[in-house]
């Protein structure tokens, strides 16, 4: 089966340098949700060469210049990679989410990523998961 990002139509690409591309999310879960991909095919962050690692936080940085231009709005931004199946990773060519944040975009942000984990966000509110 063909990877989808190494058959990525030219069209969807909004910016690239020679070893990485960024193109929107066809699921965003904000405006502007943006990926960003190294040109070769490698399966995780892991197998990543440091000119890729590079390369994508290059583009990390073009994207955020660009939205926060355009879109005054953007207070923020989270940044992620799935790594392997257990941590939600269903196309196995590593990419990074980058995802604009806007104040009031919900209630209350605090904890941000911890949520991939039900009920280990609110950490402020003084909540210990128990361990095992």
């Amino acid at each position: 089966m063909a990877c989808a990002f190494c058959t990525l139509p030219a069209s969807r690409i909004v910016l690239e340098n020679e070893v990485a591309v960024a193109f929107g999310d066809i699921y965003p879960v904000t405006a502007g949700h943006s990926l960003v991909i190294p040109r070769r095919h490698v399966v995780d962050y892991w197998g990543l060469a440091d000119e890729e690692r590079q390369a994508c936080h290059d583009l990390l940085v073009q994207l955020k210049e660009r939205i926060v231009r355009a879109d005054p709005s953007v207070t923020g931004f989270n940044i992620g990679l799935n790594a392997g199946r257990s941590a939600g990773q269903t196309i196995f060519h590593c990419h990074y989410h980058f995802i604009p944040r806007r104040d009031g975009d919900v209630a209350d942000p605090r904890g941000g990523i911890r949520y991939v984990m039900p009920g280990n966000g609110n950490y402020h509110l003084g909540h210990r998961p128990s361990p095992g």
